[in-house]
Protein backbone atom coordinates (compact mmCIF):
# COMPACT_ATOMS: atom_id res chain seq x y z
CA UNK A 1 0.00 0.00 0.00
CA UNK A 2 1.15 3.59 -0.56
CA UNK A 3 1.85 5.39 2.71
CA UNK A 4 -1.17 7.26 4.00
CA UNK A 5 -3.52 5.93 1.32
CA UNK A 6 -5.66 2.94 0.61
CA UNK A 7 -4.25 2.66 -2.89
CA UNK A 8 -2.34 -0.53 -3.76
CA UNK A 9 1.34 -0.21 -4.50
CA UNK A 10 2.49 -0.05 -8.10
CA UNK A 11 1.84 -3.21 -10.09
CA UNK A 12 4.14 -2.92 -13.08
CA UNK A 13 3.68 -5.50 -15.82
CA UNK A 14 6.60 -7.74 -16.68
CA UNK A 15 7.68 -9.64 -19.76
CA UNK A 16 7.41 -12.87 -17.76
CA UNK A 17 3.78 -12.14 -16.87
CA UNK A 18 2.94 -11.23 -20.46
CA UNK A 19 4.71 -14.31 -21.82
CA UNK A 20 3.00 -16.76 -19.48
CA UNK A 21 -0.38 -15.11 -19.97
CA UNK A 22 -0.07 -15.13 -23.74
CA UNK A 23 1.01 -18.77 -23.87
CA UNK A 24 -1.91 -19.79 -21.64
CA UNK A 25 -4.46 -18.05 -23.86
CA UNK A 26 -2.82 -19.49 -27.00
CA UNK A 27 -3.02 -23.03 -25.60
CA UNK A 28 -6.67 -22.52 -24.62
CA UNK A 29 -7.57 -21.24 -28.09
CA UNK A 30 -5.89 -24.21 -29.76
CA UNK A 31 -7.11 -26.84 -27.28
CA UNK A 32 -10.84 -26.19 -27.74
CA UNK A 33 -11.08 -27.11 -31.43
CA UNK A 34 -8.65 -29.99 -30.92
CA UNK A 35 -10.61 -31.58 -28.06
CA UNK A 36 -14.01 -31.09 -29.73
CA UNK A 37 -13.00 -31.90 -33.32
CA UNK A 38 -15.09 -35.10 -33.38
CA UNK A 39 -18.25 -33.11 -32.59
CA UNK A 40 -17.65 -30.26 -35.02
CA UNK A 41 -18.38 -30.02 -38.75
CA UNK A 42 -15.44 -29.39 -41.01
CA UNK A 43 -15.49 -26.69 -42.30
CA UNK A 44 -17.09 -24.74 -39.43
CA UNK A 45 -19.07 -21.52 -39.47
CA UNK A 46 -16.84 -18.57 -38.54
CA UNK A 47 -18.89 -15.50 -39.48
CA UNK A 48 -22.50 -14.52 -38.87
CA UNK A 49 -25.00 -12.20 -40.52
CA UNK A 50 -27.16 -9.70 -38.65
CA UNK A 51 -29.67 -12.43 -37.92
CA UNK A 52 -26.77 -14.43 -36.43
CA UNK A 53 -27.02 -17.13 -39.06
CA UNK A 54 -23.75 -18.38 -40.61
CA UNK A 55 -22.61 -16.70 -43.83
CA UNK A 56 -18.95 -17.80 -44.01
CA UNK A 57 -17.04 -20.98 -43.24
CA UNK A 58 -13.43 -22.09 -42.84
CA UNK A 59 -11.67 -25.42 -42.35
CA UNK A 60 -11.44 -26.26 -38.67
CA UNK A 61 -7.63 -26.31 -38.59
CA UNK A 62 -7.39 -23.01 -40.48
CA UNK A 63 -9.91 -21.39 -38.13
CA UNK A 64 -7.98 -22.46 -35.04
CA UNK A 65 -4.70 -21.31 -36.57
CA UNK A 66 -6.13 -17.92 -37.48
CA UNK A 67 -7.53 -17.40 -33.96
CA UNK A 68 -4.15 -18.15 -32.41
CA UNK A 69 -2.34 -15.97 -34.95
CA UNK A 70 -4.61 -12.98 -34.37
CA UNK A 71 -4.26 -13.35 -30.62
CA UNK A 72 -0.48 -13.67 -31.01
CA UNK A 73 -0.37 -10.34 -32.84
CA UNK A 74 -2.13 -8.62 -29.92
CA UNK A 75 -0.03 -10.51 -27.38
CA UNK A 76 3.32 -9.65 -29.01
CA UNK A 77 2.31 -5.99 -29.27
CA UNK A 78 1.58 -5.89 -25.54
CA UNK A 79 4.79 -7.78 -24.82
CA UNK A 80 6.84 -5.17 -26.70
CA UNK A 81 5.08 -2.35 -24.82
CA UNK A 82 6.02 -3.64 -21.34
CA UNK A 83 9.11 -1.42 -20.75
CA UNK A 84 7.26 1.72 -21.84
CA UNK A 85 4.19 1.29 -19.62
CA UNK A 86 5.73 0.24 -16.32
CA UNK A 87 6.32 3.73 -14.97
CA UNK A 88 2.90 5.39 -15.20
CA UNK A 89 -0.41 4.66 -13.63
CA UNK A 90 -2.48 5.43 -16.72
CA UNK A 91 -0.20 3.40 -18.97
CA UNK A 92 -0.26 0.46 -16.54
CA UNK A 93 -4.04 0.59 -16.34
CA UNK A 94 -4.35 0.64 -20.12
CA UNK A 95 -1.90 -2.23 -20.52
CA UNK A 96 -3.62 -4.49 -18.00
CA UNK A 97 -7.03 -3.58 -19.42
CA UNK A 98 -5.89 -4.40 -22.95
CA UNK A 99 -4.30 -7.69 -21.89
CA UNK A 100 -7.23 -9.00 -19.83
CA UNK A 101 -9.96 -7.52 -22.04
CA UNK A 102 -8.50 -8.86 -25.29
CA UNK A 103 -7.96 -12.26 -23.67
CA UNK A 104 -11.59 -12.41 -22.59
CA UNK A 105 -12.73 -11.31 -26.05
CA UNK A 106 -10.66 -13.91 -27.93
CA UNK A 107 -11.56 -16.73 -25.55
CA UNK A 108 -15.24 -15.75 -25.55
CA UNK A 109 -15.41 -15.52 -29.34
CA UNK A 110 -13.67 -18.88 -29.65
CA UNK A 111 -16.00 -20.52 -27.15
CA UNK A 112 -19.19 -19.16 -28.71
CA UNK A 113 -18.02 -20.21 -32.19
CA UNK A 114 -17.42 -23.76 -30.96
CA UNK A 115 -20.76 -23.89 -29.15
CA UNK A 116 -22.59 -22.60 -32.23
CA UNK A 117 -21.05 -25.36 -34.36
CA UNK A 118 -21.18 -28.13 -31.76
CA UNK A 119 -23.00 -31.25 -33.08
CA UNK A 120 -24.24 -29.34 -36.15
CA UNK A 121 -24.51 -31.62 -39.24
CA UNK A 122 -22.88 -28.89 -41.37
CA UNK A 123 -21.67 -25.35 -40.94
CA UNK A 124 -24.81 -23.96 -42.59
CA UNK A 125 -26.88 -25.28 -39.70
CA UNK A 126 -24.80 -23.65 -36.96
CA UNK A 127 -26.62 -21.03 -34.90
CA UNK A 128 -25.26 -18.31 -32.64
CA UNK A 129 -27.74 -16.99 -30.03
CA UNK A 130 -27.74 -13.20 -29.81
CA UNK A 131 -27.38 -13.25 -26.04
CA UNK A 132 -24.08 -15.13 -26.29
CA UNK A 133 -22.56 -12.51 -28.58
CA UNK A 134 -23.74 -9.73 -26.27
CA UNK A 135 -22.45 -11.60 -23.21
CA UNK A 136 -18.97 -11.97 -24.73
CA UNK A 137 -18.73 -8.24 -25.47
CA UNK A 138 -20.03 -7.29 -22.02
CA UNK A 139 -17.66 -9.71 -20.30
CA UNK A 140 -14.66 -8.43 -22.25
CA UNK A 141 -15.44 -4.81 -21.37
CA UNK A 142 -16.04 -5.69 -17.72
CA UNK A 143 -12.80 -7.66 -17.56
CA UNK A 144 -10.83 -4.81 -19.13
CA UNK A 145 -12.26 -2.16 -16.82
CA UNK A 146 -11.79 -4.32 -13.72
CA UNK A 147 -8.20 -5.21 -14.60
CA UNK A 148 -7.36 -1.59 -15.35
CA UNK A 149 -8.68 -0.44 -11.98
CA UNK A 150 -7.29 -3.28 -9.89
CA UNK A 151 -3.81 -3.38 -11.43
CA UNK A 152 -3.11 0.29 -12.09
CA UNK A 153 -1.35 0.84 -8.76
CA UNK A 154 -0.95 4.10 -6.89
CA UNK A 155 -0.96 7.65 -8.25
CA UNK A 156 2.08 8.81 -10.16
CA UNK A 157 4.56 11.24 -8.82
CA UNK A 158 6.98 13.01 -11.11
CA UNK A 159 9.19 10.11 -12.17
CA UNK A 160 12.52 9.88 -13.87
CA UNK A 161 11.03 11.39 -17.02
CA UNK A 162 9.89 14.47 -15.08
CA UNK A 163 12.01 17.58 -15.25
CA UNK A 164 11.73 20.28 -12.60
CA UNK A 165 11.64 23.56 -14.52
CA UNK A 166 14.20 26.28 -13.72
CA UNK A 167 12.93 28.91 -11.31
CA UNK A 168 11.66 32.08 -12.91
CA UNK A 169 11.21 35.28 -10.89
CA UNK A 170 8.98 38.04 -12.17
CA UNK A 171 9.64 41.61 -11.11
CA UNK A 172 6.70 43.50 -9.56
CA UNK A 173 4.42 44.60 -12.33
CA UNK A 174 6.27 42.57 -14.95
CA UNK A 175 4.10 40.64 -17.37
CA UNK A 176 5.27 37.73 -19.48
CA UNK A 177 3.73 35.57 -22.18
CA UNK A 178 4.91 32.20 -23.48
CA UNK A 179 3.84 30.64 -26.77
CA UNK A 180 4.78 27.13 -27.88
CA UNK A 181 3.82 24.91 -30.77
CA UNK A 182 3.85 21.26 -31.73
CA UNK A 183 2.86 19.33 -34.82
CA UNK A 184 2.78 15.88 -36.31
CA UNK A 185 4.38 15.83 -39.74
CA UNK A 186 2.66 12.60 -40.76
CA UNK A 187 -0.79 13.97 -39.93
CA UNK A 188 0.15 17.18 -41.69
CA UNK A 189 1.18 15.20 -44.77
CA UNK A 190 -2.09 13.24 -44.75
CA UNK A 191 -4.02 16.49 -44.37
CA UNK A 192 -2.15 18.06 -47.27
CA UNK A 193 -2.77 14.97 -49.40
CA UNK A 194 -6.49 15.12 -48.59
CA UNK A 195 -6.60 18.81 -49.52
CA UNK A 196 -4.76 18.12 -52.77
CA UNK A 197 -7.08 15.23 -53.53
CA UNK A 198 -10.12 17.40 -52.87
CA UNK A 199 -8.85 20.10 -55.23
CA UNK A 200 -8.00 17.54 -57.90
CA UNK A 201 -11.41 15.90 -57.56
CA UNK A 202 -13.10 19.28 -58.01
CA UNK A 203 -11.03 20.02 -61.10
CA UNK A 204 -11.70 16.64 -62.71
CA UNK A 205 -15.41 16.94 -61.93
CA UNK A 206 -15.54 20.45 -63.45
CA UNK A 207 -13.83 19.16 -66.59
CA UNK A 208 -16.29 16.29 -66.85
CA UNK A 209 -13.61 13.64 -66.37
CA UNK A 210 -15.23 12.32 -63.16
CA UNK A 211 -18.92 11.54 -62.94
CA UNK A 212 -21.31 12.73 -60.26
CA UNK A 213 -21.55 9.26 -58.73
CA UNK A 214 -17.81 8.83 -58.32
CA UNK A 215 -17.42 12.34 -56.94
CA UNK A 216 -20.21 11.75 -54.43
CA UNK A 217 -18.52 8.55 -53.22
CA UNK A 218 -15.04 10.04 -52.82
CA UNK A 219 -15.94 13.51 -51.54
CA UNK A 220 -17.13 12.63 -47.99
CA UNK A 221 -13.97 10.67 -47.18
CA UNK A 222 -11.67 13.46 -48.37
CA UNK A 223 -13.63 16.10 -46.46
CA UNK A 224 -13.56 14.07 -43.24
CA UNK A 225 -9.80 13.41 -43.49
CA UNK A 226 -9.11 17.07 -44.31
CA UNK A 227 -11.26 18.41 -41.45
CA UNK A 228 -9.88 15.94 -38.92
CA UNK A 229 -6.31 16.65 -39.99
CA UNK A 230 -6.73 20.41 -39.76
CA UNK A 231 -7.89 20.15 -36.15
CA UNK A 232 -5.49 17.44 -34.95
CA UNK A 233 -2.18 17.83 -36.79
CA UNK A 234 -0.90 20.80 -34.80
CA UNK A 235 -1.52 22.88 -31.71
CA UNK A 236 -0.44 26.18 -30.19
CA UNK A 237 -0.18 26.62 -26.43
CA UNK A 238 -0.13 30.04 -24.78
CA UNK A 239 0.60 30.89 -21.14
CA UNK A 240 -0.51 34.26 -19.75
CA UNK A 241 -1.48 35.57 -16.31
CA UNK A 242 -4.97 34.22 -16.99
CA UNK A 243 -3.79 30.64 -17.45
CA UNK A 244 -3.07 28.18 -20.25
CA UNK A 245 -4.84 28.26 -23.60
CA UNK A 246 -4.46 25.40 -26.10
CA UNK A 247 -5.53 26.12 -29.67
CA UNK A 248 -5.86 23.28 -32.17
CA UNK A 249 -5.04 23.34 -35.86
CA UNK A 250 -3.42 26.05 -37.99
CA UNK A 251 -6.13 28.57 -37.01
CA UNK A 252 -5.86 27.91 -33.27
CA UNK A 253 -9.46 26.82 -32.97
CA UNK A 254 -11.15 25.30 -31.05
CA UNK A 255 -9.44 26.53 -27.88
CA UNK A 256 -9.23 24.78 -24.53
CA UNK A 257 -8.61 27.15 -21.62
CA UNK A 258 -7.30 26.22 -18.19
CA UNK A 259 -7.60 29.00 -15.62
CA UNK A 260 -4.58 29.60 -13.41
CA UNK A 261 -6.64 29.18 -10.22
CA UNK A 262 -7.22 25.52 -11.19
CA UNK A 263 -3.50 24.78 -11.37
CA UNK A 264 -1.33 23.66 -8.46
CA UNK A 265 1.99 23.43 -10.32
CA UNK A 266 3.54 22.63 -13.69
CA UNK A 267 6.57 20.69 -14.87
CA UNK A 268 8.07 19.15 -18.02
CA UNK A 269 8.18 15.44 -18.84
CA UNK A 270 9.32 13.26 -21.71
CA UNK A 271 6.53 11.02 -22.98
CA UNK A 272 6.05 8.75 -25.98
CA UNK A 273 2.91 7.69 -27.89
CA UNK A 274 3.48 4.07 -26.81
CA UNK A 275 3.54 5.15 -23.18
CA UNK A 276 0.18 6.94 -23.29
CA UNK A 277 -1.61 4.64 -25.72
CA UNK A 278 -1.16 6.38 -29.06
CA UNK A 279 -1.63 9.78 -30.65
CA UNK A 280 -4.40 12.27 -30.07
CA UNK A 281 -6.33 12.85 -26.85
CA UNK A 282 -5.41 9.90 -24.65
CA UNK A 283 -6.62 8.97 -21.18
CA UNK A 284 -9.62 10.30 -19.31
CA UNK A 285 -10.64 13.79 -18.16
CA UNK A 286 -8.53 14.56 -15.12
CA UNK A 287 -5.59 12.40 -16.24
CA UNK A 288 -5.05 12.91 -19.94
CA UNK A 289 -2.39 13.58 -22.54
CA UNK A 290 -2.71 15.53 -25.77
CA UNK A 291 -0.12 13.64 -27.80
CA UNK A 292 0.95 14.92 -31.22
CA UNK A 293 4.53 13.69 -31.14
CA UNK A 294 6.81 11.95 -28.70
CA UNK A 295 9.25 13.96 -26.63
CA UNK A 296 8.97 17.03 -24.44
CA UNK A 297 5.58 17.61 -22.80
CA UNK A 298 4.18 20.33 -20.57
CA UNK A 299 2.36 18.77 -17.61
CA UNK A 300 -0.16 20.80 -15.62
CA UNK A 301 -1.12 19.44 -12.20
CA UNK A 302 -4.61 20.46 -11.09
CA UNK A 303 -5.56 21.39 -7.53
CA UNK A 304 -8.16 18.63 -7.78
CA UNK A 305 -5.38 16.04 -8.15
CA UNK A 306 -5.67 15.46 -11.91
CA UNK A 307 -3.20 16.39 -14.60
CA UNK A 308 -3.01 17.24 -18.28
CA UNK A 309 0.07 16.71 -20.43
CA UNK A 310 0.53 18.48 -23.76
CA UNK A 311 3.24 17.61 -26.25
CA UNK A 312 4.72 20.99 -27.05
CA UNK A 313 8.14 22.50 -27.68
CA UNK A 314 9.94 24.51 -24.98
CA UNK A 315 7.83 22.93 -22.22
CA UNK A 316 10.34 23.78 -19.44
CA UNK A 317 10.00 27.50 -20.05
CA UNK A 318 6.21 27.22 -20.06
CA UNK A 319 6.24 25.34 -16.76
CA UNK A 320 8.58 27.95 -15.24
CA UNK A 321 6.26 30.77 -16.21
CA UNK A 322 3.17 28.99 -14.88
CA UNK A 323 4.89 28.34 -11.55
CA UNK A 324 6.13 31.94 -11.37
CA UNK A 325 2.61 33.25 -11.99
CA UNK A 326 1.28 30.91 -9.29
CA UNK A 327 3.95 32.10 -6.84
CA UNK A 328 3.09 35.70 -7.67
CA UNK A 329 -0.55 35.07 -6.80
CA UNK A 330 0.37 33.44 -3.50
CA UNK A 331 2.64 36.31 -2.57
CA UNK A 332 0.11 38.97 -3.58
Amino acid sequence: MNPGTNTPALTPPSRRTAALWGLTVSVALAAGPLLLRHRLPDPIAVHWDLGLGPDRSMPLAASATMDVALWAAVWVTLLVMVPAVSGRRGARAGWWGALVGSSALFLGMGATTLLANLDAPSWTEARLPAWQAAAVLAAAVAAAVSAARLRRGGPDGPGDAACAPPELLLRPGQRAVWVGRAGNRWLSAVTAAAGTGLGLLGLLWALGLVGDGTAAEVLPGLVIVLAAGLFTSSLTARVTEEGLAIGFGPFGWPVRRIRLDRVQRAWAETRSPVEVGGWGFRGLPGDATIMLRGGECLVVGYRSGGRLAISVDDAERAASLINALLAERVGA
